[in-house]
């Protein structure tokens, strides 16, 4: 790696974490690190839901997918308009009227403390297993570029993250996402114009050979479960963005954090719309280094595959200072998401499961601490979870199956609570252990499959698919149960 690359880099990570660190006199109270004071301009939260979005997931694992496979993630990204359509119409109004930091607060009002608890614990695990699998891929450009121990990386990545998050709060988080947004896509835009006239014959080239195999294949349209076809993932993909923009504490959060319900409206709309452009772009890039490296085979070494490529050739081809740029493009994708989730993880805690009287004069003291605390103990948890994976092939289909797995269906709680306003708790708590047994029988049979026992009966349904049939479990058996079962003259339970 070149001096002039190092340097890039190096001014990029210290750069942001002094800039968000920057943020540490604007924030003594729990409402400004959590809030910002709702004096947050419109546009710094767009980039900044667009930036959680956009994480090191999306920057390596879909180059890599497209790489090995095809556009098939692409309809994941199309499903995205819908829900950001929703969170227009019924999910930002809801939370700017319930007014709370948390977005399980309205769980708790409709359900009872129960549903708040299992919602926000359900939250922290995806969250720790996010910020896990971000940091793992951080660390792997560097780990290529220059031969450093990944651990290492991990934990220096995981502290400079953790430094500017806890010290700068939330307006910490969405300055240095916007910032990084800008970054992430400019590094993109540069790294397809360099692809595309760096093909042997000319531009042309690369998309013959991509056409030669099918690689801008959306995925067999047929009806098949089994399998990740377009619909499935079109589905999952609904299921999974309406969970993000309807439930999901790292963007609800940002709707509190702006000035009004219109400015939040905004910011929910072109922070997701922004995405799809984006991700056509990354999935462009693998596309294009497939076709890059068959006009050339030799190029690539035996064992760099995948979610490997596209660091290689940011290492390996890009002329000098562009590979700085791309790495540090990376970091901004990855830290932006990282510290999303440790600010709206931190907030999850404080608000959700503490209550400091507002009478007591220590309560604001009480609470930074906290904060604090949640902050440093979710970055040390973040950090082994991320060392933990570093044997993982694909990245990209571990935390789609892990995500399934952990949100345990709670948007099916969130729409029973939203949209049958006659069922009350004993009805969701029904639907919430008929959604759960499902969620886990579908994640888990084919892992545990024993031939000959009960476990032989496995799931013949894609993981994807999961958190589908959770969802609808907890709202058609909810909506039964609280208005049949439990629907007697009286209850309030």
């Amino acid at each position: 790696m070149s001096t002039i690359d190092l340097i890039v880099f190096i001014l990029y990570l210290f750069g942001i974490v002094l800039f968000g660190s920057s943020f540490y006199k604007k924030n003594k109270t729990a409402s400004a690190f959590t809030l910002g004071n709702n004096k947050i301009p419109t546009w710094v939260i767009t980039m900044s839901i667009f930036a959680t979005f956009v994480s090191s997931i999306s920057y390596l694992a879909l180059p890599g997918q497209a790489y090995l496979t095809n556009w098939n993630a692409f309809a994941f990204s199309l499903s995205i308009p819908i829900a950001s359509l929703m969170a227009v119409r019924f999910f930002v109004p809801l939370y700017r009227k319930v007014n709370s930091p948390s977005a399980y607060t309205y769980l708790e009002q409709r359900f009872g403390p129960w549903a708040k608890v299992y919602a926000s614990v359900m939250y922290l695990l995806t969250q720790l297993m996010r910020a896990g699998t971000i940091l793992f891929l951080l660390a792997l450009p560097l780990h290529i570029l220059l031969g450093w121990n990944i651990t290492t990386i991990i934990v220096v990545t995981g502290i400079s993250v953790m430094v500017y998050s806890l010290l700068g709060g939330i307006q910490a988080v969405v300055w240095t996402d916007a910032i990084q947004a800008i970054i992430l896509i400019a590094g993109a835009v540069i790294c397809v114009i360099v692809l595309l006239f760096s093909m042997p014959e000319g531009p042309g080239q690369l998309l013959d050979i991509a056409m030669q195999h099918n690689k801008f294949s959306l995925g067999s349209f047929t009806a098949n479960l089994n399998s990740s076809t377009f619909w499935v993932v079109l589905i999952y993909g609904l299921f999974i963005n309406l969970q993000n923009y309807g439930i999901d504490q790292n963007y609800v959060q940002r709707y509190m954090t702006s000035s009004s319900e219109k400015e939040a409206k905004k910011s929910a709309l072109w922070g997701g719309l922004l995405y799809v452009p984006v991700s056509a772009i990354f999935l462009f890039i693998g596309t294009a280094l497939f076709s890059y490296y068959q006009s050339d085979a030799s190029i690539l070494p035996e064992g760099v595959e995948g979610d490997k490529v596209f660091p290689y050739f940011i290492v390996n081809q890009l002329p000098v200072g562009l590979t700085g740029l791309l790495i540090a493009s990376i970091f901004a994708a990855g830290m932006s998401t990282v510290s999303t989730s440790l600010n709206s993880s931190a907030t999850v805690i404080l608000t959700d499961f503490y209550k400091f009287s507002e009478s007591d004069p220590k309560a604001a003291r009480k609470s930074m601490i906290v904060l604090y605390l949640s902050s440093l103990v979710f970055s040390i948890l973040s950090i082994v979870i991320a060392i933990a994976m570093i044997n993982v092939q694909s990245a990209l289909d571990t935390w789609w199956k892990l995500a399934s797995i952990f949100s345990g269906g709670m948007l099916g709680l969130f729409l029973l609570g939203f949209f049958a306003p006659k069922v009350k708790s004993r009805g969701a708590i029904a639907g919430v252990i008929a959604g759960v047994v499902i969620i886990g029988w579908m994640s888990l049979s084919q892992i545990f499959i024993t031939e000959g026992s009960l476990l032989s009966y496995a799931s013949p349904f894609h993981n994807y698919l999961s958190i589908v049939f959770g969802t609808a479990a907890i709202f058609v058996i909810g909506f039964f149960a609280g208005t049949v079962i439990f629907n007697k003259k009286g209850n309030t339970k």
